[in-house]
Parts: structure tokens; sequence; C-alpha cells
């Protein structure tokens, strides 16, 4: 049994090495070729640099120049942390009215979260940017609120299934020692959903920073995006910088890795909360 079990082990220590790889070569090669030379990157994308293809930090300043990086940042930065503080807040207080609260009508709307998870983006984005045009979200600030929109489902979820494991003998001993019910939901549950609250957090920050069409169709080249920028490389009759490029790419994922590495302890915790039925 023992050796059973040790073959086993091995088999699954090999496959997960070799998926670890699969994953991290398309990150590794990106920030290899980020030192290249722009004409070196097609011919040799899988070699190290060395004395000849070797671009120093190049690509990065010339990147940063072409692509205005640095207000693209800025935005990116901006809409990215408002939609998802604006997200976790409402999902959260959505998720707890509609457990606590037993109504046909509730039951009907967390239905219909569910179901706008289900609903392909290309389905509604015609509508969709028509309908912030006229509304004038078609801007940093309006943004967020279509963000609200398409994030609601999948938090929703996450926060209800965590609040189904939340005892309601706390909530009703805030309420009896004279807490309303907003001072019990951020004095009581909001502090117990904090894992529920950095999963949400972390999966909605990863999807709105490399967000590139909804920002696209919304508020387009005025107000570019990290990933509408790095497209702005890319010129006329199919020439592009290909070092700047990969330049870029390397710094539009930098923050990305560094939020989720920070956080990933609290991504399953949160996500199995999520998971219960009630």
């Amino acid at each position: 049994m023992k050796a059973k079990a040790q073959l086993r082990d091995n088999f699954l220590f090999i496959l997960l090495l070799v998926l670890s790889i699969v994953f991290l070569a398309p990150i590794l090669i990106v920030l290899m070729n980020s030192f290249k030379g722009r004409f070196f990157i097609v011919d040799t994308p899988f070699d190290l640099p060395n004395g000849e293809t070797f671009a120093s930090i190049t690509n990065y300043v010339n990147g940063i120049q072409k692509t205005g990086f640095i207000q693209a940042f800025g935005y990116s930065l901006f809409i990215t942390v408002c939609s998802v503080v604006v997200i976790v807040l409402f999902t959260s207080m959505t998720a707890w009215y509609i457990t606590r609260v037993k109504s046909r009508f509730n039951s009907v709307l967390y239905y219909l979260f569910l179901f706008s998870m289900i609903v392909p983006f290309q389905m509604v984005m015609f509508t969709m940017s028509k309908m912030a045009n006229i509304l004038h979200l078609d801007n940093p600030v309006g943004i967020i609120v279509i963000y609200l929109g398409f994030g609601t489902g999948l938090s929703v979820f996450i926060f209800s299934g965590f609040v189904k494991g939340i005892p309601l003998n706390i909530e009703e001993a805030a309420t009896i020692d004279g807490c309303s019910p907003i001072q019990t939901f951020f004095l009581i549950v909001f502090p117990i959903l904090k894992p529920a609250a950095i999963t949400v957090a972390i999966l909605n920050a990863m999807w709105v920073w490399n967000d590139y069409l909804l920002p696209y169709l919304v508020i387009g080249s005025n107000y570019k995006t990290i990933p509408i920028a790095v497209q702005y490389l890319r010129g006329g009759y199919g020439s592009q910088d290909m070092g700047a490029m990969m330049a870029m790419l390397v710094l539009a994922i930098l923050p990305v890795v560094i939020f989720y590495l920070s956080c990933q302890k609290y991504i399953i915790k949160g996500a199995v909360a999520g998971a219960v039925k009630g």
C-alpha cells in the first residue's frame, strides 16, 4: 500500500510540475523577449538574451513613450480599484439580504443573478455600448457601473454561499443589543465575510485589469486603459514593435501577479465557502 501511495504521489507531483511549466512558460517567454531587440524576437523567440540580442531597458522606455503608459496605468488603476470596491460592497449586501430575507421575489432575484453568469458578453455588447452612450456612462466613472452589472452574478453567488454558513444566532444577538440592520452587516457580518470578499476582489481585479473589449467599446481611445494602450503598438499594414509590446505586457501583468500572490491563500477558502448549498 505504501508503494502504491508513493507512486501516486510521485505521479501527481510530476503532473503538477508539468502543468506549472506549461502555465508559466508564456509569462517567462514574454519576460525574456522584453529584453531583446525587436528584430530578434521573431527570429529567436525562445532563446535567452545574449550580447547581440540584449536590448537593456530600451523596449520599456520606448513602450512607455509610445503608449502613454503612465496615463493608461492611472486609468486602469482607478477603474479597477473603484470597480472592485463597488462590486464587493454592493454584492455582499445584496447576497446577505436575499439569503436572510426569504421571499419569492428574492428567490427569483437570486436565480436571475445566476442566469447572468451564463449569458455571453457578445450577446449584449452592442446594446450595452449604445445604452452606455445614451446614459453618459462612456467615461471612467460610468464604466464602473457597467462593471458592477457584469460582476454581480459570480460575486453574489460566492457571497450567498458564505452567508449561508454564518450562524443566524450571531446576527440575532446583535439585533437584541440594539444594532440596526446596517450596523449588523458592517460590524458583524462583513468582517466574517473577509475570505469571500478577498476572493471576489481578486477574481474581479484580474478580470477588470486585463479586460480589453468592454473599455474599448465603452470609453474607446478617449481614456485608454493598459490593454487598449498596448494594442496601439500595432502599426499600419501589420507592422508592430514587438519589443515594446512585450515590455508593456510585462508591466501590465506585474501588478496583478503581485496582488494575486499576496492574497492567494484566501481564494480556495472563499471559493469553497461560496459553493455551500443551503
